[in-house]
C-alpha cells in the first residue's frame, strides 16, 4: 500500500527533479566538457585535448594561479583549523552544558554567518576592519574566513555530539576519570569523525570563498577565486574552464570525503 506522504508519487515531482537538477549542473559540465577542448575557441569545439590544463601548471599565468591557490591553501588550512577548535568547545558548552541563560540567542548568534546575505557580511567586515585600522591582507582574510567558517564546522561537529549517549562520560565518571580525561579518551575519539566532517566543510568554504575574500583581501594579495576573477575579466580562456574543473573535482572530493566521515560516524558504537 503506497503511502499518502511518499512525495515521489506526487504528480509533476520528477519533471521539477530533473529541471532543478539540469539548471544547477548543466553549467557546471559544460564547463568540464569545454575544458578538454583543443580550440582557443570556448564555443567550437575543436577536438579533445589536455592542453588546457598543462597550461595552468606552466603556462603565462602559471605563476599567478600557483601563489594564488598556496595563498588559498594555507587560509583554508589555518582557517578550518581554528574554526574547528572553536567550534568543537562551543558544541560541547551547547549540549552537555545543560540549561543556562542566553543559550537559544547563543545558538542564533553561531548560526547568524549562514543566514546573513555574504555581501552584507563581506561589506560590514570590510567597514569594521577599515574603523579600527586594522590593515587589509593575508591576515584579513584569515579572521574573516575564521569567523564566517565556525558555523559550518559547528553544525556536523552538533550533529554528532547530539547522537552520542551521555553514559559514556558517566561510565568514565563512575570509574574516577576527570573531565580532561573523559574528554580526551572518551568523548574525542568518539566525536572524531564529526569534528573531521566539521575540518573538511570549513575548509571547502575558506577555499571556495570569494565575496568576503574580493572585498578584504587588499593590494597585491590574490586567492584562487579572487585570481580567476581577475583573469576572466579580461575575457574567459579554456585555460580559466580547466582551473575551475580542477577546483570543482577537488571540492567535490572533499565534500564526498566529509559526507563518508560523517555517515561512518553516524552510530557511535562504530568508533567507541
Amino acid at each position: 500500500m503506497r503511502s499518502r506522504f511518499d512525495i515521489r508519487h506526487y504528480s509533476g515531482f520528477f519533471a521539477i527533479t530533473c529541471a532543478c537538477l539540469f539548471i544547477l549542473y548543466a553549467p557546471l559540465i559544460v564547463v568540464m566538457i569545454y575544458s578538454f577542448n583543443d580550440s582557443l575557441s570556448i564555443t567550437t569545439w575543436g577536438g579533445f585535448s589536455l592542453r588546457w590544463y598543462a597550461d595552468v601548471f606552466t603556462g603565462p599565468e602559471s605563476e599567478k594561479f600557483k601563489l594564488a591557490a598556496w595563498n588559498s591553501l594555507s587560509i583554508a588550512v589555518m582557517a578550518a583549523s581554528v574554526a574547528t577548535v572553536i567550534a568543537t568547545a562551543a558544541a560541547i558548552g551547547m549540549i552537555r552544558g545543560g540549561k543556562f541563560k542566553g543559550k537559544s540567542a547563543s545558538f542564533a548568534l553561531i548560526s547568524l554567518p549562514i543566514m546573513v546575505p555574504e555581501i552584507v557580511t563581506a561589506v560590514a567586515t570590510l567597514i569594521f576592519f577599515s574603523a579600527i585600522g586594522f590593515q587589509l591582507g593575508t591576515l584579513s582574510i584569515l579572521v574573516a574566513h575564521i569567523v564566517f567558517c565556525i558555523p559550518f564546522a559547528y553544525l556536523p561537529i552538533a550533529a554528532r555530539l547530539q547522537g552520542i549517549e551521555a553514559s559514556y562520560e558517566e561510565a568514565a565518571q563512575d570509574l574516577y576519570a576527570g573531565r580532561w580525561p573523559t574528554f580526551r579518551y572518551v568523548l574525542m575519539p568518539i566525536m572524531g569523525p564529526g569534528i573531521v566532517s566539521g575540518f573538511l566543510l570549513a575548509f571547502i568554504i575558506s577555499l571556495d570563498d570569494f565575496i568576503i575574500t574580493n572585498f578584504i583581501k587588499g593590494a597585491g594579495v590574490e586567492t584562487l577565486p579572487t585570481a580567476i576573477f581577475g583573469s576572466v575579466k579580461q575575457g574567459i580562456k579554456p585555460n580559466i574552464m580547466a582551473l575551475s574543473t580542477l577546483m570543482l573535482v577537488f571540492s567535490i572530493a572533499l565534500v564526498t570525503l566529509s559526507y563518508f566521515i560523517g555517515k561512518r560516524g553516524a552510530d557511535p558504537d562504530t568508533t567507541a
